[in-house]
């Protein structure tokens, strides 16, 4: 039997087939494709190409149960790592991280990580604003249910775009990132003093009004200081809520007197950022 489709419809017809091929084809030249490994998939993102830096980013899908490691892990786990040497036309490459999560690690201490998805957002700088970019990325992180699985990974992806179609899912995961505070600002959610008891105790106090959930997540100056996650006191001060951490996991010889810790801070929707030196 032969079927007749009138021509204004098999014209409509061809416009929209024409327009989604085009649509996946810019997704395709905006996003490099998933490469899968255990239990996840990575793939990297470009923004749209407009002034001396780029916005890009890193996207991780997990199988449901599975998570990966912010960049710091917490009491146990391995932070992902990112070399991004072999790239055309790029100065520096900045990695952002979104708020993490906190997880029992099965071993009685909290690890800190993502699961389901997260995108990782990447600040780009060109070496040359005229020229091509291309970056190329070799991906080395863990997923981790019950057990903890190495993945290795690499991919590559061109900035072409003026507009991008992937703009959106960077700048939500912008939004995601803590943003830049200090000591005392006004903030909804802050940290209003960090004090010292004793030699080897650091107090923080934090104000969360609106917030019933709270975490507060601490690094040391190096990689190679591995403090503890802090931990909620059952008895607070009026008005704040308390966390503790000792100054466990300093590296050996080291003074930390004066040391630049960076606290995160965590409740709800909000996620702050704070730099001090330890007194």
């Amino acid at each position: 039997m032969t079927v007749v489709v009138p021509l204004r419809a098999a014209l409509g017809f061809a416009l929209t087939a024409l327009a989604s091929s085009l649509a996946i084809e810019a997704r395709a030249e905006d996003a490099s494709l998933w490469q899968v490994g255990a239990h996840s998939a990575v793939r990297l993102l470009a923004g749209s190409r407009s002034g001396s830096v780029l916005l890009g980013g890193i996207a991780v899908q997990l199988d449901p149960g599975w998570k990966t490691y912010w960049r710091t892990s917490g009491d146990s786990g391995v932070p992902p790592r990112f070399d991004f040497s072999k790239s055309d036309n790029i100065e520096a490459v900045t990695v952002l991280w979104p708020a993490p999560l906190k997880f029992d690690d099965g071993a009685g201490g909290t690890s800190l990580g993502y699961h389901h998805q997260v995108v990782l957002p990447l600040r780009i700088v060109p070496k040359n604003t005229d020229k091509p970019v291309t970056l190329r990325a070799d991906i080395s992180y863990a997923v981790c249910e019950k057990i903890c699985i190495p993945v290795e990974a690499s991919t590559e992806l061109a900035f072409a775009s003026v507009a991008s179609t992937e703009d959106s899912v960077l700048f939500a995961a912008l939004d995601t990132v803590p943003k830049p505070a200090s000591v005392g600002d006004p903030n909804p959610l802050t940290i209003r003093d960090v004090k010292r008891e004793g030699k080897s105790t650091v107090l923080v106090d934090v104000v969360a009004p609106d917030a019933r959930t709270v975490n507060l997540f601490v690094e040391g100056p190096t990689p190679d200081w591995g403090l503890p996650v802090p931990k909620l006191l059952e008895h607070s001060p009026p008005g704040v809520k308390r966390f503790a951490f000792e100054l466990d996991g300093v590296p050996p010889g080291t003074n930390p007197e004066g040391a630049a810790l960076k606290l995160t801070l965590v409740g709800g929707e909000r996620a702050y950022e704070f730099n001090i030196n330890l007194e």
